[in-house]
């Protein structure tokens, strides 16, 4: 008979936080929120060594691409929109790789939102640093033990979880890069659908967190 060892009691919790659902939704998000992030760097490194006017900085002003979404607003602490976005690129990157190969571990959710205050200040857009907290609030709750068992609503919910999360991922994508790559080409550069779309993006971000979450009650149940 295979005997428990310490070794195994410390390493089944951890194994079984990285396979709920919770843990995927949280490391899908948190790694679109860094490559937004990385792509807000990008745009000011382009904008060179120049001093912004203020906090309040655009990272493609220039961009026609990027009209419709407002020239991408962003702020930033560090007077120099060439360092900001440099590091602006390094924080997210930490962003996506956290969340992707981390994020599970105890306090990684604090982790995962503070890097995403961290990206906020330094250009990275406001999306994707919100993404970022949304997400880091939801991994706090990874490999949490439930508390009562989910009704008949989150229940059903929850058996379509990969449905949601997959419906919110298209939602996202396509408000960046959708209307950026199809905005030209079909005219369609009304505000309002962006307005729509982050609506139906950050909705649907929040319902698959809660459809994960209602899926791991039920595993654990």
């Amino acid at each position: 008979m295979r005997s428990t060892t310490v070794t195994d009691l410390t390493r089944e919790p951890a194994m079984h936080r990285d396979k709920t659902a919770t843990r995927a939704v949280v490391s899908t998000f948190g790694l679109l929120a860094g490559l937004a992030g990385i792509e807000h760097g990008i745009g000011e490194v382009l904008q060179g060594s120049v001093s912004p006017a203020g906090l309040a900085i655009e990272s493609w002003p220039d961009s026609k691409a990027f009209e419709i979404l407002g020239g991408e607003p962003a702020l930033t602490v560090i007077p120099n929109l060439l360092a900001t976005g440099i590091v602006a690129v390094i924080v997210a990157a930490a962003v996506a790789i956290w969340s992707v190969r981390f994020v599970e571990r105890q306090h990684g959710g604090l982790v995962l939102i503070l890097l995403c205050v961290l990206l906020l200040l330094v250009g990275g857009g406001f999306g994707p640093p919100l993404i970022g907290v949304i997400v880091g609030f939801g991994a706090t709750r990874i490999g949490a033990a439930p508390g009562r068992r989910p009704g008949r609503v989150a229940q059903a919910v929850g058996r379509f979880w990969p449905w949601v999360l997959a419906a919110a991922v298209l939602g996202y994508l396509s408000l960046l890069p959708g209307t950026i790559l199809l905005g030209p080409l079909l005219g369609a550069d009304n505000p309002g659908l962006v307005y729509a779309l982050s609506a139906f993006s950050f909705g649907g971000l929040i319902l698959a967190l809660a459809s994960a979450r209602a899926e791991d009650h039920l595993r654990a149940g």
